[in-house]
């Protein structure tokens, strides 16, 4: 095995037949959305096929894991429409260049691991929302722009549209039955091309979106000025770029390791991902993450290596560069199927069959975070707003299960056995469990099953110390682990206790 072959994961065992056809299936579904959003967001439409040649080609080198497909994708696009119609292209550029340079700060200080906080309802609210999104995309080819108006398909353009799409889904589905030598989808869109072409029938093209011929990426450096009014014009819309790729993009990652049963990278996806903005920022891209449809229709083509990926990128340059006749006669019918089988395959349909097993607070996180992912289109907030409610909601449930085991020894001494974590949220709860009136002349307060969390919960030792202090009693922490007591030592200054010596007893959750 070669050294580029090991830095690319691939082994000589590799079936380089399936990961080809697979990657020439990625390129095929990949191109129309990056051209549909392009237009959608003012740019040129070059500037989509650029960031998926761009995108797909350094992250499937450089990225986190194998079989994971990057593009220019919608979910970033659609947070620079405001700026590209406020200040233009090269604004544009800079701030895609500046998303990319945020994201390899947060590959570098490893904060890309904070994806595993992710509950899993949020993870089946974002999939199913992002599954409704891209069927409804779909719908968008069976309308028409008539004397300025978009309007649905009607006649004989609707029934061509409608049956060649049905066609579509029908060969994906029965094909796998007959043969999985060659990937459903690509062959599907091959045998939907030349029946138009037999039969001359009058229906979209890629044609029809924009033209997909043209040279290499030209070198471009963005032409303003370079200032601190400049950066407070373009860091906003830079950082939610960033955020929503890198939301997308985890995310995905997370759900091809469900796939794959492998291990992805996180940090390397952050740095691979923020290297190709920064190129496409000074290469004429747009910018783009990781597209978890074109992520599914590769894994489900059967490709496992980052090979596919390589080749998908590369069919998108040849494609500009001597394809583009060819490419832009492929029917726009033949795409949509395609994407909407990706979309059923996206939904979590488990997430049905065990609705009634969750607790009621999942329930509703999952179909408030499917909800803002199709209603806003903003992925990055719904799994925000997602994770602080889960979060929410743990604090409250670990708060009310905070208890004490209250009793007194042979010495006259009063003991408190604490269990749960003491933070913020319990605080309350743990106050309501000292008797400072009627104790004894002295307590000690037992740490053995629980944890000091957090600084509300030394202020609440602190507190209590005053207490029993105020009344001429003293107070004994027994037990502490070794994080809590690096706690009350790093806050010395506001809080005085007396900690007996004992051996260091590590609780649940301490490493």
């Amino acid at each position: 095995m070669t050294p580029f072959l090991q830095r690319l994961n691939i082994s000589q065992k590799v079936d380089y037949k399936t990961e080809i056809l697979a990657g020439l299936t990625v390129a095929m579904t990949m191109m129309p959305e990056s051209l549909s959003f392009a237009i959608l967001a003012g740019m040129p439409p070059l500037t989509g096929l650029y960031a998926a040649f761009i995108m797909g080609l350094v992250t499937s080198i450089f990225g986190g894991r194998p079989g994971l497909i990057s593009g220019g994708a919608g979910a970033t696009v659609v947070v620079l429409i405001a700026l590209m119609n406020s200040h233009g292209l090269d604004y544009v550029f800079a701030a895609v260049a500046l998303a990319g340079v945020i994201q390899i700060l947060v590959g570098l200080f490893k904060l890309g691991k904070f994806i595993r906080l992710v509950p899993q309802p949020v993870m089946f609210g974002f999939v199913n929302g992002l599954a409704v999104i891209i069927f409804m995309a779909q719908l968008e080819q069976f309308k028409t722009v008539v004397n300025g108006r978009t309007q649905w398909l009607s006649g004989e353009p609707l029934l061509i549209m409608a049956a060649l799409t049905a066609f579509t889904i029908t060969l994906i589905v029965i094909l796998p039955r007959l043969t999985k030598a060659f990937p459903a989808s690509l062959a599907a869109i091959i045998i939907v091309f030349l029946v138009v072409m037999i039969f001359n029938l009058d229906t979209r093209t890629v044609r029809d979106i924009a033209s997909v011929s043209g040279g290499f990426p030209p070198f471009h450096i963005p032409q303003i000025p370079f200032s601190l009014d400049t950066l407070a014009i373009i860091f906003p819309y830079a950082l939610i770029m960033a955020g929503v790729g890198l939301t997308e993009g985890l995310l995905t990652l997370n759900l091809v390791d469900e796939i794959t049963a492998t291990r992805g990278n996180s940090n390397r996806e952050c740095l691979a991902q923020g290297g190709a903005n920064i190129l496409n920022g000074f290469f004429s891209g747009m910018g783009g993450c990781p597209m978890i449809a074109q992520t599914l229709v590769n894994l489900s083509a059967g490709a496992r290596t980052r090979f596919a990926g390589i080749i998908a990128a590369l069919t998108i340059l040849a494609i500009i560069f001597v394809g583009a006749p060819i490419i832009e006669r492929v029917p726009m019918a033949a795409l949509t199927g395609v994407m909407i089988m990706v979309a059923i395959g996206t939904f979590e349909w488990m997430s049905f069959r065990i609705i009634n097993k969750m607790p009621l607070h999942d329930i509703f996180v999952g179909v408030l975070v499917a909800i803002i992912t199709v209603w806003l289109h903003n992925l990055a907030l719904a799994v925000l707003i997602g994770v602080i409610i889960s979060a929410l909601v743990f604090a409250w449930d670990n708060a009310i299960r905070i208890r004490a085991k209250k009793f007194i020894d042979a010495n006259g001494i009063k003991h408190y056995e604490i269990f749960g974590p003491l933070f913020f949220g319990s605080v309350a709860a743990f106050n309501e469990k000292f008797d400072v009136v009627n104790d004894p002349e002295e307590i000690i307060v037992d740490f053995k099953d629980s944890r000091v969390a957090d600084m509300s919960g030394i202020e609440a030792l602190n507190k209590l110390t005053e207490r029993y202090r105020a009344a001429g009693k003293k107070l004994h922490l027994k037990h502490l682990s070794e994080e809590c007591r690096l706690l009350l030592k790093n806050a010395e200054d506001v809080i005085e206790v007396n900690i007996l010596e004992d051996p260091i007893y590590h609780v649940a959750g301490d490493k």
